[in-house]
Protein backbone atom coordinates (compact mmCIF):
# COMPACT_ATOMS: atom_id res chain seq x y z
CA UNK A 1 0.00 0.00 0.00
CA UNK A 2 0.93 3.69 -0.52
CA UNK A 3 1.27 6.29 2.33
CA UNK A 4 -1.46 8.93 2.07
CA UNK A 5 0.21 12.33 2.38
CA UNK A 6 -1.76 15.19 3.65
CA UNK A 7 -3.30 16.84 6.78
CA UNK A 8 -6.37 15.24 8.84
CA UNK A 9 -9.06 16.78 9.84
CA UNK A 10 -7.89 17.34 13.02
CA UNK A 11 -5.14 19.63 12.19
CA UNK A 12 -7.18 20.90 9.66
CA UNK A 13 -9.69 21.97 12.19
CA UNK A 14 -6.90 22.84 14.42
CA UNK A 15 -5.28 25.11 11.92
CA UNK A 16 -8.40 27.45 10.76
CA UNK A 17 -9.33 27.87 14.68
CA UNK A 18 -6.22 29.30 14.88
CA UNK A 19 -5.87 31.20 11.61
CA UNK A 20 -9.64 32.62 13.18
CA UNK A 21 -8.75 33.41 16.58
CA UNK A 22 -5.82 35.59 14.98
CA UNK A 23 -7.83 37.01 12.19
CA UNK A 24 -10.60 38.47 15.33
CA UNK A 25 -7.72 39.72 16.96
CA UNK A 26 -6.17 41.22 13.83
CA UNK A 27 -9.55 43.01 13.31
CA UNK A 28 -10.10 44.04 17.22
CA UNK A 29 -6.40 45.55 17.26
CA UNK A 30 -6.21 47.31 13.72
CA UNK A 31 -8.35 50.18 14.33
CA UNK A 32 -6.47 50.98 17.57
CA UNK A 33 -3.14 51.13 15.38
CA UNK A 34 -4.71 53.14 12.57
CA UNK A 35 -6.13 55.90 15.38
CA UNK A 36 -2.93 56.09 16.58
CA UNK A 37 -1.27 56.74 12.87
CA UNK A 38 -4.09 59.03 12.63
CA UNK A 39 -2.85 61.33 15.69
CA UNK A 40 0.98 61.34 14.25
CA UNK A 41 -0.26 62.51 10.93
CA UNK A 42 -2.50 64.92 12.24
CA UNK A 43 0.98 65.85 15.13
CA UNK A 44 3.35 66.36 12.16
CA UNK A 45 0.74 68.43 9.63
CA UNK A 46 0.32 70.90 12.89
CA UNK A 47 4.16 71.20 12.98
CA UNK A 48 4.52 71.41 9.28
CA UNK A 49 2.12 73.77 8.40
CA UNK A 50 3.05 76.37 10.60
CA UNK A 51 0.46 76.25 13.16
CA UNK A 52 3.25 75.49 15.87
CA UNK A 53 5.67 77.97 15.14
CA UNK A 54 3.22 81.24 14.59
CA UNK A 55 0.88 80.18 17.85
CA UNK A 56 0.69 79.76 21.45
CA UNK A 57 0.08 76.46 23.42
CA UNK A 58 -3.39 77.29 22.97
CA UNK A 59 -3.31 77.70 19.49
CA UNK A 60 -1.90 74.54 18.84
CA UNK A 61 -4.01 72.47 20.92
CA UNK A 62 -6.91 74.43 19.03
CA UNK A 63 -5.47 73.31 15.95
CA UNK A 64 -5.39 69.63 17.03
CA UNK A 65 -9.26 69.73 18.29
CA UNK A 66 -9.96 70.96 14.71
CA UNK A 67 -8.05 68.44 13.18
CA UNK A 68 -9.25 65.50 15.94
CA UNK A 69 -13.09 66.60 15.42
CA UNK A 70 -12.54 66.11 11.55
CA UNK A 71 -10.26 63.02 11.91
CA UNK A 72 -12.71 61.32 14.84
CA UNK A 73 -9.65 60.66 17.39
CA UNK A 74 -11.38 59.70 20.84
CA UNK A 75 -8.36 58.50 22.34
CA UNK A 76 -6.50 61.53 23.36
CA UNK A 77 -7.97 64.84 23.62
CA UNK A 78 -6.09 68.55 22.89
CA UNK A 79 -5.01 68.70 26.60
CA UNK A 80 -2.87 65.34 26.57
CA UNK A 81 -0.39 66.54 24.44
CA UNK A 82 3.08 67.58 25.71
CA UNK A 83 4.16 70.79 23.98
CA UNK A 84 7.56 72.08 24.24
CA UNK A 85 10.57 73.90 22.15
CA UNK A 86 14.05 72.22 21.18
CA UNK A 87 16.12 74.95 19.64
CA UNK A 88 14.02 77.04 17.92
CA UNK A 89 11.49 73.86 16.93
CA UNK A 90 7.64 73.02 18.28
CA UNK A 91 7.74 69.41 19.45
CA UNK A 92 4.52 68.27 20.30
CA UNK A 93 4.32 64.69 22.24
CA UNK A 94 2.09 62.34 23.07
CA UNK A 95 0.96 59.24 25.02
CA UNK A 96 -1.46 56.87 25.77
CA UNK A 97 -2.74 53.84 26.85
CA UNK A 98 -5.50 51.92 24.75
CA UNK A 99 -7.87 48.38 26.27
CA UNK A 100 -8.94 46.49 23.46
CA UNK A 101 -11.12 43.64 24.67
CA UNK A 102 -10.35 40.66 22.51
CA UNK A 103 -12.60 37.79 23.86
CA UNK A 104 -14.17 37.08 27.05
CA UNK A 105 -12.17 38.22 29.51
CA UNK A 106 -8.53 38.86 28.04
CA UNK A 107 -7.91 41.79 26.81
CA UNK A 108 -4.95 43.75 25.48
CA UNK A 109 -2.94 46.83 26.65
CA UNK A 110 -1.28 48.95 24.32
CA UNK A 111 0.48 51.89 25.44
CA UNK A 112 1.17 54.44 21.85
CA UNK A 113 3.49 57.20 21.91
CA UNK A 114 4.78 59.42 20.06
CA UNK A 115 6.19 62.61 19.00
CA UNK A 116 6.44 65.63 16.45
CA UNK A 117 10.16 65.36 16.13
CA UNK A 118 11.13 62.31 15.31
Amino acid sequence: MKNQKGLSLTTLLLGLVVFALVAVAAMKVGPAYMEYATIKKDVAAIVQSGEARSGSVADIRKAFDRRATIDDITAITAQDLDISKDGGDVVISFSYPKKVPLFSNISLLIEFAGSSGG
